[in-house]
């Protein structure tokens, strides 16, 4: 595979490539039709990944806010109301997508600086039963939470709205894009997580390498509807074992080494804390994600950091808004990148001061 990357980029992890591993299954890999359920390659993608979850079926999809989208579609009719975390990525980055094509109304609620919503909150939001008001019928979750230095959100609080959901015969759905870094983080097999909602969706093409896709997973009858909905959005794929076959890898191998990518994170937030102008909390950073600010006396902007990283540098990195900027680490960054970038950022704030 011809290499053309930049040097280092740390503006997401979704700018992964296939592993050498997973160019080689994918060339090799056993395909049939999809869409009648004759992948070989899918089935067992799809059963491995709700093996893992703790769920009975998974369903393959293109991309993890197509798969959000089809549990909102299933879990919910036109109508009803999904309650979500105000900077959830299902508000706050996939297009609007569950109100545009599902009908389905949005009641975002405040969260704390972890990602969470107050379970009370949810619990006086809901909705009575009156014509004049929509049905509260869903409740959107992330883990970890990608809006809030990538936090690692613990057990209980699923298992609180877990409890607060069946009371009310609410559906419970997981955007879990990266919940394998939040398991890593805490140390806990994922199931520990899942078993307290309905529906997970994970996604294979962010750290965990794979070229594409995202694996639904729940009951059984969760996901024959979801399929229906899975083919209403143009999602049915053909020979798709070409791509399942990199995500079993991704499942099975890449899962299990997310430490690293943690641990580099961590040393590139220690490294940032010793760089005048620069604010940062080290020890928010739990997960691959690492947030910080430039100081109000930095004389330089984020988007002329950004510019002078990617040309003098070969370093890509991204903004979030204001004066924060956001570095992510992920398989193809190893600690002399990591090294590499805090003296960089060094150098240019020196030089710009």
């Amino acid at each position: 595979m011809a290499t053309i990357h930049p040097s280092a980029d740390f503006r997401s992890d979704t700018v992964t490539w296939p592993t050498p591993a997973m160019v080689e299954a994918m060339a090799t890999a056993e395909v049939g039709d999809d869409v009648y359920g004759e992948d070989p390659t899918v089935n067992e993608l799809e059963s491995l990944a709700a093996s893992l979850l703790g769920k009975a079926a998974g369903l393959f999809v293109t991309s993890g806010t197509q798969g959000n989208l089809i549990a909102a579609l299933t879990h919910a009719q036109r109508g009803d109301e999904a309650i979500l975390g105000e900077d959830a990525h299902t508000f706050c980055w996939e297009a609007g997508g569950i109100a545009v094509l599902g009908s389905i109304t949005t009641r975002p609620l405040p969260t704390d600086s972890r990602g969470r919503m107050d379970v009370d909150r949810i619990k006086a939001s809901l909705r009575v039963d009156n014509p004049h008001l929509p049905h509260s019928r869903l409740i959107l979750l992330e883990n970890s939470s990608g809006g809030n230095n990538g936090a690692a959100i613990e057990p209980s609080y699923f298992e609180s709205i877990g409890a607060l959901a069946k009371q009310h015969d609410l559906a419970v759905h997981l955007d879990g894009a990266r919940l394998f870094n939040a398991a890593t983080a805490l140390r806990l097999d994922p199931t520990m997580i899942t078993a307290h909602v309905d529906s997970v969706s994970v996604c294979l093409s962010k750290g965990l390498c794979a070229p594409v896709g995202s694996v639904l997973v729940g009951s059984e009858a969760f996901i024959h509807q979801a399929r229906r909905h899975r083919k209403l959005l143009g999602g049915g794929m053909r020979q798709a074992g070409v791509l399942a076959a990199a995500g079993i890898i991704a499942l099975k191998t890449m899962s299990q080494r997310l430490q690293i990518d943690h641990d580099n994170a961590q040393t590139l937030a220690q490294g940032l804390a010793t760089i005048p102008g620069i604010a940062i909390d080290p020890s928010v950073v739990e997960t691959n994600m690492v947030f910080f600010d430039l100081a109000p006396e930095v004389a330089i902007a984020p988007e002329e950091l950004i510019k002078a990283l990617r040309t003098d540098y070969g370093l890509y990195m991204g903004g979030y808004g204001d004066r924060t900027l956001r570095a992510v680490t992920h398989y193809w960054i190893e600690q002399p990148q990591v090294e590499r970038l805090v003296e960089a950022i060094r150098t240019i704030l020196t030089g710009a001061a």
